[in-house]
């Protein structure tokens, strides 16, 4: 295994095991013995659990950045095109269902002694969207807290889904739920931007 082969398959399971257990709840053996090496490899590759989070945020927020920046290229100012936007966040989420939970994670005070995550990843990509968002829709709306509520239920549907009739929580997994999420997220966006549903259409 070479070295940068080494140091993915480690961010990989480390990825995982934050994803699963938050930061507070991971330990750097518990993440050694899940990549079936041992704790001096890990640091060697790595460094310490706080050099390896940090590394596992920093990749996750690349994918993130990219996805966004690529959904931003592409936007159309109009109810469609924000819909859009919204449409490749939903997806983004779906396929990596372990950044979404590093998130989460985040937002119930895991590792809280790491403080600068949000100002360093987060608030540039808002920032982006807002302004993108912002140029496309009257002033009157609320573009910051339209796309926090966007991240907030994708989110919560994404790590909780809703509890069906047969008992089960049913989330981004089910293609009849995704697409009811989707189109409740839709309307809700529609609403909160004050944007022509018929054009959205």
């Amino acid at each position: 295994m070479t070295s940068d082969s080494g140091r993915e398959h480690i961010l990989d399971v480390a990825t995982r095991l934050f994803a699963e257990h938050g930061y507070d709840g991971t330990s750097t053996r518990s993440i050694a013995e899940a990549a079936g090496l041992n704790i001096a490899t890990v640091a060697y590759h790595t460094g310490g659990k706080r050099d390896l989070y940090l590394a596992v945020m920093e990749r996750a927020h690349q994918a993130e950045r990219a996805a966004l920046e690529g959904a931003l290229a592409g936007l159309t100012p109009d109810a469609a095109g924000i819909l859009a936007l919204v449409d490749r966040y939903i997806d983004f989420c779906a396929a990596h269902p372990e950044i979404t939970a590093l998130w989460m994670h985040r937002w119930l005070s895991d590792a809280s002694d790491i403080a600068d995550i949000e100002s360093r990843y987060v608030k540039p990509l808002m920032d982006a969207v807002v302004r993108a968002v912002g140029d496309a829709v009257g002033e009157d709306a609320d573009v910051e807290y339209v796309a926090w509520t966007v991240i907030w239920c994708t989110h919560g549907f994404g790590r909780g889904g809703v509890l069906r009739g047969d008992g089960l929580r049913h989330g981004m997994e089910d293609p009849a739920a995704l697409a009811r999420f989707r189109a409740n997220l839709h309307r809700l966006v529609i609403a909160g931007l004050n944007l022509d549903a018929r054009a959205a259409l």
